[in-house]
C-alpha cells in the first residue's frame, strides 16, 4: 500500500499536477479548425508561462539567506543578460527565439525529472543517474519527430502564427534531413535508457518502489508524446502544465516555511491564507496587465525582450533556487536532506 509520506503534496493533488497536461491538450486539440480559437489560446498559455518566471526573482531577491549564497552572481546576471538579450534581439531575434525555446524545453524536463526524483528521494533509491538521460532522451526523440514527420511551416500557417514564430518553424523544418537521419539514433538511446530504467525499477527493494512515482514518470512519457502526435496542442499543455505546477511548489514550499516561523520577509508575506490571496491574485493581476499593456510596444519587440529576460533569469536562477541537498530547501518540499542520499552522490537535482 503506497503511504501518504510518498507523495508529495497528497495524492489527489500530485494525481492532478502530474496530469494536468492532458486536459489542457484536449481542449486545444478540439479547438484546431475552429477559428482563430487556438491562437487564444496559445496567447493564454504563453501569459500564464510568463507569469510563472518572476516568481524566481521574489525567491532570491526576497530572500536574504538565498541572496547571500550567491551576491555577486545575483547582482551581475541580470545586467549581463539584458546585454546578451538586447544584442542578440538586434543580431537575430529568431535565433535567439530557437535557442531560448530549446533551453526552456530542457528547463521544462529537468522540473519533471527533479519532482520525479523527490519521489525517488523519499523512497531512497538512487536511480537519478538513469533517470536524467532518459528524460532527455525522450525529450530529444520528440524534437527530432518534428522536422522529421510534421510539416511546420504549413502548421504555422493553420494556427496563424506571425511572422517572426513561422519563420523559427522554418528553420527547424529545414533541418528535416539530419533529423532524420539522427532519429533512429535517438529511438536507440531513448529505449536503452528506458529499458535500463525498467530494469533498475525490477531490482529496488518492494519498499522502494513507489507508485507515485511510477504516475508521475508515467505522465511525462505521455507528455512527450503528445507534442508528437499534436505540437501545437502538446506545446501549449507543455509549457502550461509547467507553469502551474510551478505556482504549486513555490506556493507548498512558502507554506511550509512559513510554518516554522521562517522570519524571512517573503515569508512573512505569505503567512496567513488571507496574505497568499492578496498577493498571488496582486501578482497575477499585475502579470496580465504587463502582458497586455506592452504586447503592442514597438511591434511586440518589448514583450519579447521581457520573456526573454526573465526567462533567462527564471532558468538560471532556479538552478540556485530548488537545490534538494540543501536541508532547508528538502524541507520545505517535505524530504530530509539525507534521505537515500549515498554520501558519494552528485548534487541533487534542481526543480523549477
Amino acid at each position: 500500500m503506497t503511504t501518504r509520506t510518498q507523495w508529495i503534496h497528497g495524492p489527489l493533488t500530485d494525481a492532478v499536477l502530474a496530469w494536468l497536461w492532458l486536459p489542457i491538450f484536449v481542449v486545444v486539440h478540439l479547438a484546431e479548425g475552429h477559428g482563430d480559437l487556438v491562437p487564444a489560446l496559445m496567447a493564454i498559455g504563453f501569459v500564464i508561462s510568463f507569469a510563472h518566471q518572476p516568481l524566481t526573482m521574489g525567491l532570491v531577491y526576497g530572500d536574504p539567506v538565498q541572496y547571500r549564497h550567491h551576491r555577486r552572481l545575483y547582482l551581475v546576471t541580470p545586467v549581463v543578460l539584458a546585454v546578451l538579450v538586447t544584442v542578440g534581439m538586434f543580431w537575430s531575434l529568431t535565433a535567439v527565439a530557437i535557442v531560448a525555446a530549446l533551453w526552456n524545453a530542457e528547463h521544462t524536463l529537468m522540473q519533471r525529472y527533479g519532482l520525479t526524483r523527490i519521489y525517488g528521494r523519499k523512497v531512497g533509491d538512487d536511480l537519478g543517474r538513469i533517470e536524467k538521460p532518459m528524460y532527455i532522451s525522450w525529450l530529444v526523440f520528440a524534437l527530432l519527430w518534428l522536422p522529421s514527420f510534421v510539416n511546420l511551416p504549413k502548421m504555422a500557417d493553420n494556427l496563424g502564427f506571425g511572422a517572426r514564430n513561422k519563420r523559427g518553424l522554418e528553420v527547424l523544418y529545414d533541418l528535416r534531413g539530419p533529423a532524420r537521419a539522427l532519429l533512429v539514433v535517438g529511438a536507440v538511446v531513448a529505449v536503452v535508457f528506458t529499458v535500463r530504467w525498467l530494469l533498475a525499477q525490477r531490482r529496488l527493494a518492494p519498499a522502494q518502489r513507489s507508485a507515485p512515482k511510477y504516475l508521475y514518470v508515467g505522465a511525462t512519457f505521455g507528455l512527450v508524446l503528445a507534442i508528437m502526435v499534436d505540437p501545437a496542442a502538446g506545446f501549449v499543455s507543455y509549457i502550461s502544465a509547467h507553469a502551474l505546477e510551478y505556482f504549486v511548489i513555490v506556493d507548498a514550499s512558502l507554506r511550509k516555511r512559513a510554518a516554522t516561523g521562517d522570519p524571512v520577509a517573503v515569508i512573512r508575506a505569505v503567512q496567513t491564507r488571507r496574505r497568499r490571496a492578496v498577493v498571488y491574485t496582486s501578482y497575477l493581476a499585475a502579470m496580465v496587465a504587463v502582458s497586455v499593456v506592452t504586447i503592442g510596444w514597438f511591434d511586440g519587440q518589448f514583450y519579447a525582450w521581457l520573456v526573454l529576460f526573465f526567462g533567462g533569469l527564471h532558468v538560471f536562477y532556479d538552478g540556485f533556487v530548488w537545490k534538494l541537498r540543501r536541508p532547508g530547501t528538502a524541507a520545505s518540499l517535505g524530504i530530509p536532506a539525507t534521505v537515500g542520499v549515498p554520501p558519494t552522490q552528485a548534487p541533487a537535482p534542481a526543480v523549477g
